[in-house]
């Protein structure tokens, strides 16, 4: 899906979800999938569809307000387990492993209009009465849904926080556009916005092979994912007085932002199977296929720091003959962006080269 400029916004902001799954993949936790609030997007829009709502959801952007993880205080730190009923026989029942944590998050949604042919649009400047009763209809549904895994609970009135969903119009000129998500981006703070960062997977690529040749994607991106401190030479190799060394993370400067290892979607690992030809699969109606995670690198981002609108949102991108389907979002870092500042117009469309996964 290209990452064209949306006709409107819906923003639901400071949901508070409550036992949210907090491991995203066999390798990651900490904060829900990316794929998770894909997958709400997705079914948010089917169930709009069933109410009448003539809206189509393009992508979904995460703002984290706060977190809590269930897990135990100290150096080393484990999941709060629940052990569940006792079996028929009445022995004791395993304990399934399980990750919980508490948010509360602003979900940013891109949406465009299904129009029938002859009807007036509805997504227009002016209709400002249509529009609130399309996001008081989105965040109802939304309260009876899961998200992530977790269970929606009414939000609390806030002194200067704009609890109530809402909905408007993006401008179709970019420099308009622009202007109003300056407006919009003081509401999600205090806050902190997930943006992809496969950009520095690459360059901690080429970091790494200066070192070790041989060095894969893999390695890259689990080296990334952990802290690796080293002792910190001083200037001119004249040890301290005190003969203390000082130990950091060169990769990890500070002021460096917070990246942290994320899974963005899903590789094949068999050919499509026909539909009801795989026993036990969830939809017999669709094709079925057997994947595994696709990892990147993500930031955390303040959204005082974003410029425009299609930094925020995160879309599905799904490579059928190479069985890839992944989320892509539309960050790009600062001096990249600072190169085409010109009058010349952002190209519309994500990065099509091609993505090597793990």
């Amino acid at each position: 899906m290209s990452a064209q400029q949306p006709q409107a916004l819906i923003v639901l902001p400071h949901l508070r979800i409550q036992n949210a799954n907090a491991i995203a993949s066999p390798l990651t936790h900490g904060f829900p999938s990316i794929t998770a609030f894909v997958g709400l997007m997705w079914a948010l829009e089917r169930k709009l569809a069933q109410a009448g709502v003539p809206l189509r959801l393009q992508g979904v952007g995460v703002v984290c307000h706060h977190h809590q993880e269930q897990v135990t205080q100290g150096y080393v730190r484990s999941f709060n387990l629940t052990r569940n009923p006792v079996d028929k026989d009445g022995s004791t029942a395993a304990i399934v492993e399980e990750g919980r944590m508490h948010l509360q998050i602003t979900l940013v949604l891109a949406a465009s209009e299904k129009r029938t042919p002859g009807a007036p649009a509805a997504l227009v400047q002016g209709n400002q009465a249509q529009l609130n009763e399309w996001a008081a209809q989105a965040s109802h549904i939304l309260a009876g849904m899961r998200v992530a895994g977790g269970s929606v609970l009414p939000s609390r009135p806030m002194p200067g926080k704009r609890v109530r969903p809402w909905m408007a119009i993006v401008p179709e000129d970019l420099e308009a556009a622009a202007k109003e998500f300056r407006q919009w981006r003081r509401q999600w703070l205090p806050g902190f916005a997930l943006v992809g960062r496969d950009d520095l997977l690459a360059q901690r690529l080429q970091e790494l092979r200066t070192t070790r040749p041989d060095a894969t994607l893999l390695d890259a991106w689990l080296h990334a994912a952990r802290f690796n401190y080293a002792p910190v030479v001083p200037d001119g190799g004249v040890p301290a007085p005190d003969g203390q060394v000082r130990w950091e993370d060169p990769q990890r400067r500070k002021g460096g932002g917070w990246v942290v290892p994320l899974p963005v979607g899903y590789a094949a690992l068999t050919p499509a199977h026909a539909p009801g030809t795989v026993r036990n699969a969830r939809d017999a109606t669709v094709p079925m296929r057997f994947v595994e995670s696709v990892y990147a690198l993500g930031e955390w981002i303040s959204p005082h720091r974003l410029t425009h609108l299609r930094q925020l949102l995160w879309y599905a991108e799904a490579d059928e003959p190479r069985g890839l389907y992944r989320c892509r979002n539309g960050y790009q870092p600062a001096k990249t962006e600072d190169a085409g500042a010109d009058d010349t117009e952002a190209p519309d469309e994500l990065d099509d080269e091609p993505y090597e996964y793990i």
